[in-house]
């Protein structure tokens, strides 16, 4: 499983959907990082894969932020997602 979380300016909890396929979670990293690039805020509509009734709409100009990562199957131990002083 894969994750996709975005960081949204002046909230602290970021949001994340879940792709099973890389590819998948590739391709949606890639369209939310071209809708920054673009500059023009635009309308995004998520979904999660795994939580099929899970749905987000946010304009893009309100991400400050993007990062895909890999689900671990394992609760504890790992490298944690995003960066971090921790080796």
């Amino acid at each position: 499983m894969y994750v996709v979380e975005l960081s949204i300016k002046l909230n602290p909890m970021p949001l994340a959907v879940q792709r099973k396929e890389l590819s998948d979670a590739e391709a949606l990293y890639n369209q939310i990082k071209s809708s920054l690039e673009s500059g023009s805020p635009k309308l995004l509509e998520l979904h999660c894969e795994k939580e099929e009734h899970k749905r987000l709409s946010l304009l893009s100009s309100e991400i400050a932020a993007v990062q895909l990562y890999e689900k671990s199957a394992t609760a504890g131990g790992g490298k944690r997602p995003g960066f971090s002083f921790d080796s």
